[in-house]
């Protein structure tokens, strides 16, 4: 008998046709009503979930008696009660590693956009404003050669950080939880402690994943602590970053600007933020490429099969439930 996939966000069709295969797949249609009800109705029947953006722990998976398996398709995994997946011995998958090129490309992309005004200047030169030569009002800042500060020196911060030393000249600093001694003598990276770091670099960039640590980990105080013609980036997860704290210093010019793909709420419908025009605002897009999404959907798909079919998947984040 099969066992049974319940998928719950993000599923294209070939997805759904590779599962097919080896399991019996139930996806939610919103034309047949509440998708959570349909979600929440099939629960008992799941061997494995597959998705993303559904938070899920002890509340919503207590009637998932079968559960064995939840395959996430992202990288980050704060939306999952880990620590109750421990308990149960549910399997948590991830697709790390796909997505770095893709994600350090947008983080370039947001440094290189706030520093030259790009989304600000575009509005501005659509809007019938471009009359004469540009004046001082409109300049921009250098980004060749200026100090590149990484908080966060994973891999998308290593991907980062090499874009902008071999690309543009800088100096790379980095802040973390431990030395990256490869990475320093490759890059000619150099530690420094949170506060050095927000006080030296021209563009501060967080590659950090969300945690109790690391939530608000920029505020008011690290916010002054940085130039006054520095930028702030933002491609980990919104809460690292207290928004408010963020907004003000942009109004009030503590820094110069920011870049940013991710919120402390999302979808972001409204926000001060969209009426500052140093403030550069994405749809959190850091591994929206064709390409990648669809690396990122087999490699769920392949870490949910090896689950359900036996087989120790290749991403799985709690090797400790592991009973192979």
């Amino acid at each position: 008998m099969k066992k049974t996939v319940l998928a719950f966000s993000r599923i294209t069709a070939p997805m759904i046709e590779r599962l097919q295969q080896d399991f019996d797949v139930i996806v939610p249609n919103p034309k047949q009503g509440d998708i959570a009800a349909q979600f929440n109705e099939a629960l008992p029947q799941a061997h494995g979930l597959i998705g993303v953006g559904r938070k899920l722990g002890r509340a919503q998976l207590e009637n998932a008696s079968q559960l064995q398996v939840v395959s996430s398709v992202s990288v980050g995994y704060d939306n999952y009660d880990l620590g109750y997946f421990n308990e149960r011995g549910i399997m948590l998958t991830n697709t790390p590693d796909v997505l770095t090129e893709s994600t350090a490309d947008l983080g370039f992309s947001l440094i290189m956009a706030s520093a030259r005004r790009v989304a600000e200047l575009d509005a501005w030169t659509k809007a019938g404003q471009w009359k004469a030569t540009v004046s001082p009002a409109e300049f921009g800042s250098d980004v060749f050669g200026k100090t590149l500060g990484i908080v966060g020196m994973g891999n998308i911060g290593a991907a980062i950080a090499r874009r902008g030393r071999l690309g543009f000249n800088m100096p790379i600093i980095y802040s973390g939880n431990s030395r990256k001694t490869a990475l320093e003598q490759e890059l000619g990276a150099q530690y420094r402690s949170l506060e050095q770091l927000l006080a030296e670099a021209d563009f501060v960039c967080l590659v950090v994943p969300l945690s109790e640590k690391t939530k608000h980990m920029i505020s008011h105080r690290e916010l002054a602590l940085m130039k006054p013609s520095a930028y702030l980036i933002n491609i980990s997860r919104g809460p690292v970053v207290d928004e408010p704290a963020l907004i003000q210093a942009l109004q009030q010019g503590t820094i110069r600007g920011a870049g940013l793909d991710v919120y402390e709420k999302e979808p972001l419908a409204e926000s001060p933020l969209f009426q500052l025009k140093n403030a550069v605002t994405l749809p959190h897009i850091g591994s929206a490429t064709s390409e990648t999404r669809d690396a990122m959907s087999n490699r769920a798909v392949d870490n949910l099969r090896s689950a359900l079919l036996g087989e120790r998947p290749r991403d799985l984040v709690n090797p400790q439930v592991w009973k192979g």
